[in-house]
């Protein structure tokens, strides 16, 4: 029994190093590799995980059987204490295991659960793009629809419940071809950056817009959002178990942290400030230049905080008022969507991006303003 004992807690003591090499062997330059990892979970991975936490509970129940059941000579109050201690172990391990097939499309994609909604509703993929390969094009006019997350479609299950899917299922694919252009976390530069580099010039230019596409304008100007630093309000000791955990780091990400104040007072500064406001209109105006120069119709579709319409335009009033003044024609989102129920509005309780409902309206105001305003903008101007 001896001899069991010990070589139990061998088997633990290495199945142990394993399992923080697969938790924790980042903090040591060790990890396992794999595409879009930090945004994608792998499920093989995680099956990795499981195995690993399987094998230690086995060698765990084994010294506590040859170690506690079967060994006279134990203590009582330490017996007591095992035998309440292993069936936690064992409820927390399940539910850990449980935790690592529960998918949540979270607002910036930080939490484990988000991690496994991507991998199991952001494919296919073209390239970064959340796109299928364009094969039947020749003489099709092209739709290149550029944008962020709310073009990428970040939240929605199918890549059809995007207004730009909708758009292009409106529009046809007899005489045109939809291209989808969004990335999560791009802003009025990156997005320019990648149209200028795309090898398919439009003939139909989409430029979604949102209110935090100014920030990098104003971080140039020195100029930084001052937000929640997320885990900051859980004890320094504790803060890895949050971040690694699938269990615990669901559980944090169910409650509300940090506040919009912050942001709206960074947002009517950025916006209110001439040198920064001007700056990034000037990046606006390369979109405006581009379609004159590729002869393309350029929209745009402006989508405000879906929480406080009212706000967002506030915001964004400079940039609506720049293109109108260049023969843009824009689509105000907020304008759409304010009889619908705020979390209707939205596709989840953590996650603010707009719903299938809400992309489904755009979709098809999109297409009625292309139908309606097929002329290309004429002139620029930037004040």
């Amino acid at each position: 029994m001896g001899s069991k004992l010990v070589s139990s807690v061998i088997r633990l003591l290495f199945l142990g190093f394993l399992a923080f090499l697969f938790y924790y062997g980042d903090h040591f330059q060790v990890r396992l590799d794999y595409p879009h990892r930090g945004v994608f979970d792998n499920i093989f991975v995680r099956l990795g995980k499981i195995s690993v936490i399987l094998l230690l509970l086995i060698e765990l129940l084994r010294i506590y059987y040859y170690g506690i059941v079967k060994n006279d000579k134990m203590p009582k109050p330490l017996s007591n204490l095992a035998t309440l201690f292993v069936p936690i172990v064992l409820l927390f391990a399940a539910l850990e295991i449980g935790f690592m097939f529960i998918a949540q499309s979270q607002e910036g994609g930080l939490t484990l659960a988000s991690h496994i909604w991507f991998e199991r509703y952001w494919p296919p993929m073209t390239g970064d793009y959340r796109d299928t390969p364009k094969t039947d094009t020749l003489g099709k006019k092209r739709v290149l629809v550029v944008g962020d997350s709310f073009t990428a479609g970040h939240g929605l299950k199918s890549p059809n419940d995007r207004f730009g899917n909708v758009l292009g299922e409106k529009l046809g694919d007899k005489q045109y071809v939809t291209y989808n252009l969004g990335i999560s976390g791009s802003d009025t530069r990156d997005e320019y950056k990648r149209l200028a580099k795309f090898g398919v010039k439009p003939d139909v230019l989409v430029l979604q817009y949102f209110p935090n596409d100014i920030e990098k304008v104003a971080h140039d100007h020195g100029l930084v959002p001052s937000g929640f630093t997320p885990y900051s309000d859980v004890p320094r000791a504790f803060q890895s178990l949050f971040i690694k955990s699938y269990l615990f780091n669901y559980l944090y990400w169910q409650f509300p942290h940090g506040n919009f104040a912050p942001f709206d007072n960074y947002a009517r500064t950025a916006y209110g400030t001439p040198a920064i406001i001007n700056d990034h209109l000037s990046d606006l105006n390369q979109f405006v230049e581009y379609a004159k120069a590729n002869n393309s119709r350029l929209y745009v579709v402006l989508f405000p905080f879906v929480h406080d319409i009212k706000r967002s335009a506030e915001y964004t009033k400079p940039v609506v008022d720049f293109f109108q003044k260049n023969n843009v024609p824009v689509l105000e989102v907020g304008k759409l969507i304010g009889d619908i129920d705020i979390k209707d509005r939205v596709v989840g309780r953590n996650d603010g991006h707009a719903s299938p409902l809400v992309n489904q309206r755009v979709g098809e105001a999109l297409f009625k303003l292309v139908q309606s305003n097929p002329g290309v903008a004429q002139s620029s101007s930037v004040n």
